[in-house]
């Protein structure tokens, strides 16, 4: 099962969702598997910390590599298992982003590149029970690569009315890709996060998004410092604070993902 978590506005917690939902499938005993499209490696540090450039140069890190070998050719030389790391938590792997995406990413644009994320994860199906896949916050080459190698798509919102109009554009944009590219992708979802129950905006700016018809799930995630303790400590709230408020909304979203399995894999 592979999810994209995409949203074109930045700030909206998609490496935060990203990460908690892929530590708490790996600590449920799914063999799960991140890939971080995201050149600031964001999602990479909170699962990892720092990388050691010296012994692991950026031309041979993880996606970056992945993609590089395919310059030049019409298959990959390496198994795609070759470009993922161990992370201190069992059942989950990373494939880690890379300083050098940007540079690469015209000319995979040009070479039309843009199938072979897709390749890559049919060879690791057997795997890994779960591929969550982090993305830039724009629509861009390695966003479409994203969403044409994934079955389903998790949107995080965070409750604000800028965030509402981008809503709008990311869902013309899928539409445009699902007939263009990936007919199979389902928007499985939109994620409400950050959410002030003791606020009026974000109750109403939700409300809206039901009435007009958008999937929304049922657990909202709150706002908490505690998450940021978590990117400090590089330690998923699953392992930094299982009994938290928020981890328990973590753990119910995980829980609704899981009923929706089935269903997406017919």
């Amino acid at each position: 099962m592979r999810r994209v978590v995409f949203n074109q506005k930045g700030g909206v917690g998609k490496t935060s969702i990203t990460c908690n939902l892929a530590a708490i499938s790996a600590a449920m005993g799914l063999r799960t598997l991140v890939i971080d499209l995201d050149v600031q490696g964001n999602t990479t540090h909170y699962l990892v910390g720092e990388i050691d450039a010296e012994a692991y140069p950026a031309e041979a890190q993880g996606v970056a590599a992945l993609f590089k070998q395919t310059v030049g050719s019409r298959r990959m030389a390496a198994n795609p298992d070759a470009f993922v790391w161990e992370t201190p938590y069992e059942n989950l792997y990373l494939m880690p982003s890379s300083p050098i995406l940007t540079a690469m990413e015209k000319e995979l644009e040009s070479r039309y590149k843009i199938y072979k994320l897709r390749d890559a994860l049919d060879k690791l199906d057997e795997e890994y029970d779960r591929i969550y896949i982090d993305t830039p916050p724009n629509f861009n080459f390695y966003s479409k690569s994203a969403l044409i190698a994934a079955q389903s798509l998790v949107i995080p919102f965070d409750c604000d009315s800028f965030a509402r109009q981008s809503l709008y554009s990311l869902m013309d944009n899928i539409v445009e890709l699902q007939e263009d590219h990936n007919p199979d992708l389902a928007v499985e979802g939109i994620v409400i996060n950050q959410f002030n129950s003791q606020a009026r905006l974000p109750g109403e700016l939700v409300a809206e998004l039901q009435e007009e018809g958008l999937p929304i799930f049922d657990t909202y995630l709150s706002a908490s410092v505690k998450m940021r303790e978590s990117h400090r400590d590089h330690r998923p709230l699953i392992d930094l604070a299982p009994s938290h408020k928020l981890t328990a909304q973590f753990l119910a979203l995980h829980e609704e993902l899981e009923a929706n399995v089935k269903r997406l894999k017919r």
